[in-house]
């Protein structure tokens, strides 16, 4: 019986289970470098200081008794309207937790499945992703048996389908509305086009990779990505975008079309990224401080601007909160009953 070679000691410095060779490349090795995490802060923290400065510059300039009179001077069927159009974007974002339910199977009806996406969705705009995304959802779909890995490919699907039509809706809006200037900044409509189109490369290169896998599970570090075919991959972007613009069509209703619906989409757009950078429950005073900085002039006040953009916050935060309460304590009311008389038999 031949002996065996000896195993040469690992050399010093080594870690074990990592291959030795060339440095790795790309944004992985990026990130590996002592400068990244500095850099990313930085970055942060420049966003937050920008977005900071521009809260505290239009709190310090808004006549905040003449910005309630404007709220109780709304008209009734711009308030109403923005409610049903708020309504059918929570029922179109609902309908993002059907492609989950496609890609996994988990089994659940087609409404039992909307319930439980439009009641957490009203958690996550008003408590953040951490409670209404994974608490409220993971809690719904455990209640009724959907293991860990099934739920979190759903809420990971919904997360990509919102953004995927955002991406491609934020590379349309320069081609139709360009913002003023904000603290003496500005750029050109070229400018903002050409980041436009970069935006657009993401959705763009998703839907290639899902045409190319043919529904096949895309494998990374030995984790599993189910992909949808190239028509659902299509479906995500048009029903993503759809909501999107039910989101600025909302809020363009109630500030009664005196601006150019464009402008009161990109004011949710921004306002939505600027609430997600800064991690404010609910983007409170950060979407109202974008929407006097995109949408005021001298024909339309800041104080009407501000009227409109607190009206659309009940309206599309505050009340959905409020029934998405009510639907979550009428579930697990439900359920415990359901329990109890399994127990009983």
């Amino acid at each position: 019986m031949a002996a065996l070679a000896p195993t040469p000691p690992q050399e010093a410095g080594a870690l074990p289970g990592r291959e030795r060779g060339p440095a790795r490349r790309g944004l992985a090795g990026l990130r590996e470098r002592p400068w990244w995490p500095w850099l990313t802060r930085g970055l942060g923290a420049a966003f937050f200081l920008v977005v900071a400065g521009l809260i505290v510059h239009q709190a310090r300039s808004v006549d905040w008794p003449a910005v309630w009179r404007a709220v109780l001077d709304l008209p009734g069927p711009a308030l109403w309207a923005g409610a049903a159009l708020a309504l059918l974007s929570h029922c179109t974002y609902g309908s993002f937790e059907w492609i989950g339910r496609h890609l996994t199977r988990h089994g659940l009806g087609r409404g039992t499945t909307l319930g439980i996406a439009m009641t957490s969705y009203a958690f996550t705009l008003n408590l953040g992703s951490v409670i209404g995304g994974v608490g409220v959802r993971y809690r719904l779909y455990s209640r009724r048996g959907i293991d860990p890995g099934t739920i979190g490919q759903v809420v990971a699907t919904s997360i990509l389908t919102n953004w995927v039509g955002y991406l491609l809706l934020a590379a349309l809006v320069p081609w139709f509305w360009l913002p003023p200037a904000v603290f003496g900044w500005s750029a050109t409509s070229t400018q903002w086009r050409l980041a436009g189109a970069l935006l657009a490369l993401a959705p763009l290169a998703y839907v290639a990779l899902c045409l190319l896998r043919g529904g096949r599970a895309l494998a990374l570090r030995g984790h599993c990505f189910p992909l949808p075919r190239g028509p659902l991959a299509l479906w995500q972007i048009a029903v993503s975008a759809a909501n999107w613009v039910l989101m600025g069509a909302a809020l363009w209703v109630v500030l009664q079309t005196q601006v150019p619906y464009p402008a009161a989409l990109a004011t949710v757009m921004l306002g939505a990224v600027a609430g997600l950078v800064l991690r404010v429950p609910a983007g409170l005073g950060v979407l109202e401080s974008v929407g006097v900085a995109l949408l005021a002039t001298d024909t339309l006040p800041k104080t009407a601007v501000l009227a409109a953009l607190l009206a659309y916050r009940a309206l599309y935060y505050f009340l959905p909160l409020l029934l998405g309460a009510l639907a979550l304590a009428g579930q697990e009311w439900s359920l415990r009953d359901k329990k109890s008389g399994q127990k009983g038999h």
